[in-house]
């Protein structure tokens, strides 16, 4: 067999991990980015650890993560004045494992990713907006890509197409063009504060239209996010402001950090998302990849995690099996089999978790919800994320299972 190629489209999250795992399946991989700057926005994320999982996969030990990444763990829900609504104490091995949590600030997990990558052979070709695609067919012709970067047009073609470029993805215009993102209803801010006091555990509290959270990224970095719902385009004269005006009256803890936040560092962005995601994550030699494949809700968490998922998985499913001489068609089919019902599962349960938290209206409807949430046990919230958290990369094809004692 020739030298496999693959042409990834994006260089985010989602496009560095996969090229990363093709990377170190052998194959030769470049990634089109059409910023030329870091394309990552330098605000907080949560990894759980399924997506601890798909690092260890993409070849980062524990070590490498922690040096870029903070350990904490998940609490549960509290009400606008800071009172318990669900409380998990990781008193347990089972419980911790659920609620294990690394924080990471988005650029230096962008960062680690990126060299990851390099280091792995793969080709960065920065100022690259994509133009056409056509998606082959696994037996048949090779994919091919366009593009324009400085004022010259280029095209490629490649074993393997990834789309990777995020929400308004050029890769899924051209091969589902009646797939469109959505708007939630719900608009977000976002920053990091400097602090080394607070605890660094994740804790989220819910209200009237809206849900804050914060979480330690560094021994030094406390990454917070205030999650309204808003109008579609909505413009605030005073974004600074505008927050501190929303959340006033919440507990005190949140108004610190608002206050503590330096203006020039807040940020706010629209909530889109992908009803259910594609209909297939695969079209003819082209394979769609984190937010391009199946953008959510943020409610749960999950976003960076199934990013990092998507690469580990392509890298095994598709790269390895593949390269050890196994049908393109059958390995990209396995992917799509694999990949959609799992990401489907959690849009729909970040969308629960939505309507019962940050999108529930204000009066007797929140109560209500207050006082069922806390009759729930938090172990019931434990059985319920296990099985999500508790993912493994699956082998490539025809690779036998490991031993049992």
């Amino acid at each position: 067999m020739g030298e496999l190629t693959a042409t990834v489209v994006g260089g985010g999250i989602a496009g560095l991990a996969s090229a990363l795992g093709l990377a170190r399946a052998g194959w030769r991989t470049t990634v089109l980015e059409r910023r030329t700057g870091t394309p990552e926005v330098g605000a907080g994320v949560a990894v759980p650890r399924n997506g601890q999982a798909a690092l260890r996969a993409l070849g980062f030990g524990d070590e490498s993560i922690a040096e870029f990444g903070y350990a904490t763990l998940a609490t549960g829900f509290r009400d606008t004045r800071g009172r318990r609504l669900l409380h998990i104490r990781a008193d347990s091995p089972a419980v911790r494992a659920a609620v294990a949590v690394w924080g990471f600030e988005r650029r230096r997990l962008h960062a680690a990713l990126r060299r990851a990558a390099e280091d792995a052979g793969v080709e960065p070709a920065l100022g690259a907006r994509v133009t056409g695609v056509v998606p082959g067919s696994p037996g048949g012709p090779r994919a091919t890509v366009r593009w324009r970067a400085d004022a010259t047009e280029h095209a490629a073609e490649a074993d393997l197409v990834v789309g990777a470029d995020g929400m308004w993805s050029a890769v899924r215009g051209a091969v589902f063009p009646g797939a469109r993102p959505r708007y939630s209803g719900s608009t977000s801010w976002r920053a990091l504060v400097s602090d080394d006091t607070l605890d660094g555990a994740l804790v989220e509290y819910w209200g009237p239209g809206a849900e804050f959270g914060s979480m330690r990224v560094s021994a030094s970095e406390v990454y917070w996010y205030g999650y309204i719902r808003s109008p579609e385009g909505a413009v605030f004269d005073d974004e600074y402001a505008a927050v501190r005006a929303r959340f006033a009256g919440w507990a005190p803890e949140i108004g610190d950090l608002i206050g503590a936040t330096d203006p020039e560092r807040l940020m706010r962005h629209d909530v889109h998302h992908l009803p259910d995601g594609l209909p297939a994550y695969v079209r003819g030699r082209v394979v769609m990849v984190g937010d391009a494949a199946h953008a959510a809700l943020p409610t749960m968490g999950q976003g960076a995690a199934t990013a990092l998922e998507d690469g580990a998985v392509l890298g095994r499913l598709v790269g390895e099996s593949v390269a050890s001489g196994h049908d393109l068609g059958r390995a990209l089919a396995a992917f799509d089999a694999l990949r959609r019902p799992r990401c489907r599962a959690m849009a729909r349960q970040a969308r629960f978790v939505a309507r019962v938290g940050a999108d529930l209206g204000g009066g007797w409807r929140q109560a209500v919800r207050n006082a069922a949430v806390r009759l729930v046990p938090a172990q019931t919230l434990v059985r319920a994320v296990s099985p999500l958290v508790g993912w493994t990369p699956p082998r490539p094809l025809g690779a036998a299972a490991p031993a049992r004692d």
